[in-house]
């Protein structure tokens, strides 16, 4: 694990306990969700903020300008202390590692599902009421168009993939065909 890897986490976890303490953990997430739109919409806006050649008070006071208002002051703190300390890149790290330590702690677990066909809200819902009563957590899920599946979906939750596809399928036939003539 790398240094960086080591303190988005620390800064992840000093954050989840502030807003624990606060009782926000679900606002502060969806703060964080919202900065990394915007850092993922504005690329020009990412590249100033992680920019070197930049001095520190110029990227407080862009922080400022874009968040201030929208964003509480626990948040806000925490972005500029992550530029105060030359840490800024760590900022989308630490992001994913506070949304993972959040959605554990208030029982929750986010779902890619994968289909070949385009799902509609009625799907996606049966399937997180689904994959609820298997994992015991509250399911948000997020749907994902991959052609290649032919038929059926996949869905991944965290490192777990559930393999429902027609491709899937065919290659666990495939497999087993080929250890039995192996025999």
């Amino acid at each position: 694990m790398s240094q960086d890897t080591i303190v988005a986490k620390r800064y992840a976890k000093a954050l989840f306990e502030l807003a624990k303490e606060q009782n926000r953990v679900a606002e502060v997430e969806a703060e964080l969700r919202g900065i990394e739109t915007a850092l993922k919409q504005n690329v020009d806006f990412r590249k100033l903020i992680v920019s070197p050649g930049l001095d520190a008070s110029v990227k407080a006071g862009l922080i400022k300008s874009v968040f201030e208002g929208q964003i509480s002051e626990t948040t806000m703190n925490t972005l500029l202390l992550l530029i105060q300390k030359g840490r800024e890149e760590l900022l989308e790290a630490l992001i994913t590692y506070y949304m993972g330590i959040a959605s554990e702690a208030l029982g929750q677990a986010n779902a890619t599902v994968y289909s070949p066909i385009a799902l509609n809200d009625a799907e996606l819902s049966q399937i997180a009421a689904t994959f609820s009563q298997i994992t015991g957590k509250q399911i948000r899920v997020e749907s994902v168009l991959d052609k290649s599946l032919i038929g059926g979906i996949q869905v991944r939750i965290g490192d777990r993939l559930y393999d429902g596809s027609l491709s899937g399928k065919l290659q666990r036939l495939q497999k087993t065909l080929n250890q039995s003539q192996a025999l």
